[in-house]
């Protein structure tokens, strides 16, 4: 008697070990490992081609892995219900397993499709959880304990073998054009793969992160001695379990070990992994409230920026041609690597929310695009965190110029990416304005500032704290913070607070770093 096979969908867990649903499924039956390029996802304003090559080199390894198993992976290209339909069809599959997928507005409504799918034909759909997030949770309390708990649990081991299915065609990894993607150029793009994210975590715990500390907050340094694990985590080429268990291993190798290269490393991985419950953190107020991707954290900001981008500020910042030569670097630089360190990605997003007064709606969008580790779950709250409208965390307005000089003060990187400014001397790198050769450079080979950082940043921050005087403000952000602030912070609800200007500036809930770029 034939045994029907189990579906295996792909999404953001792409390998074979640590697959709690891969593992569940093989020990049930034959199984039929299936990823889907769905054309209208990629049509999204989120999506590009960076992000498209990247997990197609990390598929290209998966099928690798699967041909190993004995059972090719089958990769199709549509609509997710069709490809399913098609599959139950013509191998009377009756079961499908996933892994719980936090992404963005589509996939959601997506898998709601998905699921009225499976109730129609009678498809038992299985979705497992992979990371510290947890669905239908109902409120943060003992979330951090739960964390621990799981990461601790032990991994999902790989099949030896999967039984080939008869009649079912490996299929192929699509084009960009293919899928209608634009070009893509990004030269500097990490590749993909789980051979890739494993030498990646292996050099950091060797001693690669031995400063990360102390360089994870300047794009001189981040690009080395930071983790550079999240495109990994992102689409699931290395699962968050590995990936913690292996710095407490490395943590546990270290004590004792009373050399100072030995002290500095245990130092840094206790903060990097710190950062991983972060990480699950800032997922978990998407995956708990999935409108923040579109709307407002907090009601009272509706309104208060335009609805619209000034379609030039938003070129400018773009193309990092804003005439502030440190944040144009890192913009430049973000378009050629896909990666960006955390400090940085809050700059970026500071500056167009405050000093352009942008939509961070808009900006976010680029930013995702440009991000080959983009992650919906951390992006977004991320983002609104940055633009001030989460109604808990306190007014963050990064000056350029200031972190020029803090984190570039010889403007080494600031050359790299703008070689424009070849000819500056040190002293005016980061305020070439002030260059008595600037009449030269500026209004030509390089863009005056677009505006005055000073002046816009009081403007914003006026309006920003002009939206929280209302009667009604701290009443929500107490529920906000109830819902999706962190149990570890121990700051009082915003109501018990005192309501002047100053402690205003100092609501900060959740004081957290952009922790998708660690």
């Amino acid at each position: 008697m034939l045994v029907a096979p189990h579906i295996l969908w792909f999404k953001r867990d792409l390998r074979i070990k640590d697959n709690a649903a891969l593992s569940e499924a093989a020990a049930r039956g034959p199984v039929i490992p299936l990823y889907i390029f769905e054309p209208e996802l990629w049509r999204q304003p989120d999506a590009s081609g960076r992000q498209r090559a990247f997990i197609s080199e990390t598929l290209a390894e998966l099928q690798r892995a699967f041909d190993a198993l004995g059972q090719p992976l089958v990769i199709r290209t549509g609509d997710a219900v069709k490809v399913l339909e098609t599959l139950r069809q013509s191998h009377g599959a009756t079961a499908l397993w996933s892994h719980e997928e936090t992404g963005n507005g589509w996939t959601f409504a997506r898998d709601k499709a998905v699921a009225a799918w499976a109730r129609q034909q009678g498809v038992e759909w299985r979705e497992l959880r992979q990371n510290g997030v947890m669905r239908r949770l109902k409120d943060r309390n003992g979330w951090a304990k739960a964390w621990d708990g799981f990461m601790a649990t032990s991994q999902a081991h790989p099949p030896r073998i999967l039984p080939p299915i008869k009649n079912t065609q490996p299929g192929g990894i699509p084009s960009a054009s293919d899928l209608g993607i634009a070009p893509d150029a990004c030269p500097e793009r990490q590749p993909g793969g789980r051979r890739e994210a494993l030498a990646t975590l292996d050099s950091f715990l060797a001693g690669r992160g031995r400063n990360y500390r102390r360089g994870m907050s300047s794009p001189v340094t981040g690009f080395e001695q930071c983790s550079r694990l999240s495109p990994y985590l992102a689409f699931g080429s290395i699962s968050m379990r590995e990936t913690a268990q292996a710095v407490w291993r490395r943590l546990g190798d270290l004590k004792g070990d009373p050399t100072p290269e030995a002290k500095a490393l245990r130092a840094s991985l206790v903060s990097y992994s710190g950062r991983l419950h972060w990480h699950c953190h800032f997922m978990q107020k998407l995956e708990s409230e999935p409108r923040i991707e579109f709307e407002n954290f907090h009601r009272a900001y509706d309104g208060v920026r335009p609805s619209e981008a000034d379609h030039r500020h938003l070129a400018a910042w773009s193309k990092g041609e804003t005439g502030f030569p440190f944040l144009d670097a890192c913009m430049r630089a973000l378009d050629a690597t896909g990666w960006m360190n955390f400090r940085m990605r809050a700059m970026l997003m500071s500056f167009a929310s405050y000093q352009l007064w942008l939509p961070w709606r808009e900006t976010g969008l680029h930013l995702a695009r440009q991000f080959t580790d983009y992650e919906p779950g951390i992006h977004w709250p991320q983002t609104q965190m940055q633009s001030g409208t989460t109604g808990i965390n306190t007014v963050r307005v990064y000056n350029p110029v200031k972190q020029g000089y803090d984190q570039d003060p010889n403007g080494a990187f600031v050359r790299r990416w703008i070689p424009e400014l070849a000819g500056v001397p040190d002293a005016f790198i980061q305020e070439p304005w002030k260059w008595d050769g600037a009449s030269a450079l500026l209004g030509g080979a390089y863009p005056e500032r677009i505006v005055d950082h000073i002046a816009s940043a009081k403007t914003a921050q006026s309006k920003i704290y002009g939206a929280r005087r209302s009667g009604a403000f701290h009443a929500e952000a107490d529920g906000i913070q109830e819902k999706h602030g962190s149990r570890k912070s121990g700051i009082a609800p915003i109501r018990q607070q005192q309501g002047s200007r100053k402690s205003s500036s100092n609501q900060m809930i959740l004081n957290l770093p952009m922790v998708n770029g660690d």
